[in-house]
């Protein structure tokens, strides 16, 4: 059994390093990743130029595409064998509430998912994020139960793991995914000819973060597991549009 691993933050990013070394422990492993960092990528794909591979000093593949290119060009073209599971990250920073639609750390385990496998994505939670150990240790111990007892196909396990040491994280929860605020506005600067440039604006605070949450979970010392499906359709919406589409 073989597990492919691959980030949004790039194949040097100290987060791949961590967790290509703890599942090296438990079976073979490939990683490929992106040769910069694609953070906020989604799940944009390479159409209009050619993907080139390279592989790294440490023995990665180097993609000058998208996490979602990773994922896609190592199951079809580079590996042997389709990979047993698909784990992304240590993502440098929270996967959390609607960050995920944004996530090229989610967006990597969702490629793998529509490929038919079980996926995994995990990221590191907190200012300093020296803890990269805690979090793979943790994904090691999870793999190791799924490879025993494997999790259907097209399942997707989106993790937060605090930035503490193992001795003060709390424990897991199953949780689901919270909600921020509407964004916050565009930052406005000049660039040195004068020219107006703009960049983000820091994410909306927190609206959805109580007990049940990913949110809440990780803030109290918790690890944080919650289970992602990729259908967006709102179900529960379909009879009462059809009855006001009947309607027009």
């Amino acid at each position: 059994m073989k597990i492919l691993i691959s980030n949004d933050d790039g194949v040097h990013a100290p987060g791949i390093k961590a967790l290509t070394d703890a599942l090296s422990e438990l079976t073979d492993v490939m990683t490929v990743a992106p040769d910069r960092n694609c953070s906020g990528a989604s799940n944009s794909l390479t159409l209009t130029n050619p993907l080139r591979v390279q592989q790294v000093e440490n023995g990665y593949y180097s993609v000058n595409g998208t996490p979602t290119d990773c994922v896609h060009l190592a199951i079809r073209e580079l590996m042997d064998t389709e990979p047993c599971l698909v784990v992304s990250g240590i993502n440098a920073g929270a996967n959390l509430g609607d960050d995920t639609l944004y996530s090229g750390t989610v967006a990597a385990a969702m490629e793998g998912r529509h490929l038919g496998l079980p996926t995994i994505a995990v990221s590191l939670v907190g200012r300093e994020l020296t803890h990269y150990q805690t979090a793979a240790n943790f994904t090691r111990t999870l793999v190791e139960g799924l490879l025993k007892n494997p999790l259907p196909s097209h399942k997707i396990l989106n993790i937060n793991v605090p930035d503490l040491p193992e001795a003060e994280i709390q424990g897991v929860k199953v949780t689901r995914l919270g909600a921020r605020h509407k964004a916050e506005g565009m930052i406005k600067t000049q660039d040195p000819a004068g020219r107006d440039i703009y960049w983000l604006g820091p994410p909306g605070q927190q609206q959805d973060a109580g007990e049940g949450t990913d949110f809440h979970a990780v803030a109290n010392g918790y690890i944080s597991i919650t289970p992602l499906t990729v259908d967006l359709t709102a179900h529960e919406q379909l009879a009462s549009l059809t009855q006001w589409v009947d309607k027009l």
